[in-house]
């Protein structure tokens, strides 16, 4: 178990912490959220050992192994396989298949497992830090962030590892759905306080607005109470006969305890402008070819698109196939090595992608940088835009240069707000996002008039956004017409069915007389399969039940509805009105739950088809 007691900490005039308390318990796989800037990064630090509280106390046991995921890259052996292995412990220096196996669920072939780690770019470089981690048998694994550096594939694979593993994990993630399906408690640093519960993100998120509501309310009425309390002291204190009634009332005031009012914590809460556009066709890509030098082999083979009005396109599949260079060549930022592109003449595209940082002015403040995306663009209208993105007040004159990764990507945003788009072309915009952000930036691309094309990881957004898919997969390029739901039932990704193939071939092809190995690796996908669907299964049934209850009630309703219009019963009418209302509205947030549940139900269960 490890213990954060009373733990305080500022820096400058920002207050991170005040008494921040609380248990890693045995087992316990903690989802750790917060906004950005709120410190969840620093108790990482923390707690291992690279900063120090200002007060309290982090109380670790002795011979306590932590893993922490470095960002840090330096590599001491020629090849990946070598690397990998030096996070195997001392009596496992031998088991080269353990770290094959987690080597090739983060994505590396078998012949990548025999180059030069300096080879790789730096998202495979991470990746290599990851399995040093994961092989190193950590009583608590730290992990900040993992999904920056991995594909959507990677990432699923990391999700059923995760799940399975037998310590403790304490994971920042903006990826809600992740999150949620791997940990067993959420803990949030909220007001410079640590709040935890048993359950997931919905469940802390829901039970900290109710408590928050219930103190606006109660210190409403206290207010009031006590304003009517003074009114009383002010009017009667200079009659005498009055005297032991405003002494009472006096004293009862300066026993009363004043709640102060809740500051607003800022939220990320935009809209992107869409421009009116009148024509059906806004790009078309025929036969396109690219790749980055003579010698080198195409990124993209003879790949043909049309996107039209209201189209909600995801580009999705491995990192370093092309899905950002796809995105550039739509952007107009890259040419393509043959084929062509027609645009609408009319056509205005607002292109975000994290490389387009480099091209911030640093020596310009917040809002200045904001508003030189469109001559138009009022100060004002820039402060206002830099708000909605929290740089409110003086944030706003913040100068470029000073900013941080994440709040540099906000600028970006910002610099596509302030345009009229017909088109946006969004490059990973989740990255350095927090989970809140996330969301935020999921309900302005629903409401946005106008077409999109985004390259994402994010499981959550492609079910909620992609009607159409760009799939990067199985050494090619194709178009998907359908949802990633549909994508999931008919194709489905290739490295879902090799993944566990590979890992066994790995076992056998290093250790071919250990046949016990394989059975027990069958034996825990049996109960890695129940483990994971049981529950699934079961909250699938309990909300059908609740629907099925809810509907006869209903139905209940309206024949006593019926009977009391008969009568002209007003009354009656009035609160069975009401309430078939309210049932209607608890129906429809079951199925939205059941909807959830099963689409994650079946992402999970075909995982062991």
């Amino acid at each position: 178990m490890i213990k954060v007691v009373n733990v305080s900490k500022t820096y400058g005039k920002q207050v991170l912490f005040e008494n921040l308390t609380f248990n890693v318990n045995s087992r316990e796989k903690i989802g750790l959220v917060g906004r950005n800037g709120f410190g969840k990064s620093t108790i990482f630090q923390m707690i291992i050992g690279n900063n120090e509280p200002d007060t309290g106390d982090i109380l670790i046991p002795k011979h306590y192994k932590i893993g922490y995921l470095e960002q840090h890259i330096k590599f001491t052996q020629p090849t990946i396989l070598q690397e990998g292995c030096l996070g195997l412990p001392e009596n496992e220096q031998h088991d080269e298949w353990k770290v094959k196996k987690i080597l090739t669920g983060l994505g590396f072939t078998e012949d990548d497992m025999y180059k030069d780690p300096s080879t790789f770019s730096g998202g495979y470089q991470i990746r290599l830090n990851l399995t040093k981690v994961l092989v190193s048998k950590p009583n608590l694994l730290l992990l900040d962030e993992p999904n920056n550096y991995l594909d959507i594939v990677a990432i699923r694979w990391l999700e059923g590892f995760l799940k399975s593993w037998d310590g403790e994990i304490i994971l920042i993630t903006h990826d809600r759905n992740f999150m949620d399906s791997i940990s067993t408690h959420t803990l949030m640093i909220h007001r410079q306080k640590a709040r935890k519960v048993a359950g997931d993100t919905e469940k802390l998120y829901n039970q900290i607005a109710q408590e928050e509501t219930i103190h606006e309310k109660t210190r409403m009425n206290d207010q009031k109470k006590r304003d009517q309390t003074e009114l009383f002291i002010r009017r009667f204190k200079a009659k005498a006969s009055f005297g032991s009634l405003v002494q009472s009332r006096i004293k009862s005031l300066e026993r009363q305890v004043k709640l102060e009012k809740l500051d607003k914590v800022a939220t990320l809460e935009f809209s992107f402008n869409s421009a009116p556009f009148l024509a059906a066709s806004m790009m078309s890509l025929k036969n396109i070819n690219f790749s980055y030098g003579k010698d080198e082999p195409n990124l993209i083979n003879d790949f043909s698109l049309h996107i039209g009005k209201n189209d909600r396109i995801c580009i999705i599949g491995k990192n370093g196939k092309g899905k950002s260079t796809l995105m550039r060549i739509m952007a107009g930022k890259l040419p393509p090595t043959s084929g062509s592109i027609t645009t609408h003449p009319s056509l205005k595209i607002g292109y975000y992608a994290q490389t387009n940082v480099a091209e911030l002015n640093e020596h310009k403040m917040v809002y200045e940088e904001i508003m030189s995306a469109n001559p138009k663009c009022l100060p004002e209208q820039a402060r206002t835009i830099s708000g909605t993105l929290m740089f409110s007040g003086d944030m706003a004159l913040k100068k470029v240069s000073v900013l941080s990764g994440g709040e540099k990507s906000r600028v970006l945003l910002g610099k596509i707000l302030v345009q009229e788009s017909h088109l946006l072309l969004l490059d990973e915009p989740t990255n350095h996002l927090d989970m809140e952000s996330c969301e935020s930036l999921l309900d302005a691309v629903n409401e946005f008039d106008g077409s999109i094309v985004m390259v994402t990881h994010d499981e959550m957004y492609l079910h909620t956004i992609a009607t159409r898919l760009v799939i990067f997969d199985r050494d090619k390029i194709t178009l998907f017409e359908g949802t990633y739901q549909d994508f999931l039932d008919n194709i489905g990704w290739e490295d879902d069915a090799k993944t566990s193939e590979v890992s066994l071939k790995s076992v056998k092809k290093d250790r071919s007389a250990d046949t016990k190995t394989e059975k027990r690796l069958k034996a825990e996908l049996l109960q890695e399969k129940s483990r994971t669907l049981k529950p699934m299964e079961t909250e699938i049934k309990k909300l059908e039940n609740e629907i099925m209850a809810l509907e006869a009630e209903k139905m209940k309703n309206i024949e006593l509805l019926a009977k009391a219009s008969a009568d002209r019963n007003i009354p009656l009418l009035t609160e069975l009105s009401q309430r078939n209302s309210l049932v209607g509205t608890q129906i429809e947030s079951l199925f939205s739950k059941l909807e959830v549940v099963s689409n994650k139900y079946a992402i999970e269960s075909k995982k062991f088809n």
